[in-house]
């Protein structure tokens, strides 16, 4: 037989007349992307592909850094159309946006809702089930402030017309599970994400193989935690010096 031919009949839609489910499908910014500094030796991965590892499935990821939902809808889904399998379904498929759009001066709730639900039924057309997420109420440094709270409004309600399942993260953010900039999770973040988001699935009866914390080990000396936590209060400072700056100006053009 043609190795081309049954490499293919395995990754189609149907394999000896069942229909196969191809794992995870991911869009998404830089948090769905991953990538970035080792956390104790933990490498920094993608929360859809702990998904995707916790469920014992392959992983296909679109999400590219520092994108909006707009990115979502004219980037990413082309591009998956242009290389996606005919008929193929996904077991799960996932969509965390919004972290760049409600942290713009150029935030516009409506608009965010009609493209938000556009990917979302994407989605919901080719996945068994569709996974999204809240943002966390902390975000960003200056803080996004109470748009946060519109952006998570807009997220529920899209996912109760779809169908989809929603993690909740509105008070996600402990030291240890994200960055000093208060966007980014780190290497721990990601996969306490990814166990959330595996929790939700359990929960509707998608069955879980491993979970993402089982799967990494790491040890820290007394010396190794005490210099992480300097860096990280430098970094900290770094980041709240430069939000007070940002603040400052913004109140000086607003006085003029």
């Amino acid at each position: 037989m043609d190795k081309r031919v049954a490499s293919r009949s395995v990754t189609g839609p149907n394999v000896q007349g069942r229909e196969c489910r191809l794992g995870v499908l991911a869009f998404g910014d830089s948090i769905t992307n991953g990538g970035g500094e080792l956390q104790w030796g933990v490498a920094l991965q993608s929360w859809a592909l702990w998904v995707a590892r916790g469920l014992g499935v392959p992983f296909t990821g679109y999400a590219m850094d520092g994108a909006g939902v707009a990115d979502v809808v004219d980037s990413q889904i082309p591009a998956f159309l242009k290389r996606a399998e005919p008929g193929g379904r996904y077991v799960v498929g996932c969509l965390y946006i919004g972290v760049n759009d409600v942290r713009t001066v150029a935030w516009d709730a409506a608009a965010f809702e009609a493209r938000f639900e556009r990917a979302l039924r994407f989605l919901a057309e080719r996945c068994d089930t569709v996974l999204t997420l809240t943002v966390p109420l902390d975000l960003g440094r200056p803080r996004a402030g109470a748009k946060v709270g519109d952006l998570n409004e807009v997220i529920e309600r899209v996912a109760s017309r779809v169908g989809a399942r929603v993690v909740d993260l509105r008070a996600w953010g402990a030291r240890n599970v994200v960055m000093t900039d208060h966007v980014h999770p780190s290497a721990f973040g990601q996969i306490d994400i990814a166990e959330r988001a595996l929790d939700v699935l359990a929960r509707h009866g998608v069955p879980v193989s491993v979970r993402p914390f089982s799967l990494i080990s790491y040890r820290t000396t007394r010396w190794q935690r005490l210099r992480g936590d300097a860096t990280y209060a430098y970094r900290h400072a770094k980041v709240s010096a430069r939000a007070a700056f940002i603040r400052a100006k913004v109140a000086v053009r607003g006085s003029l």
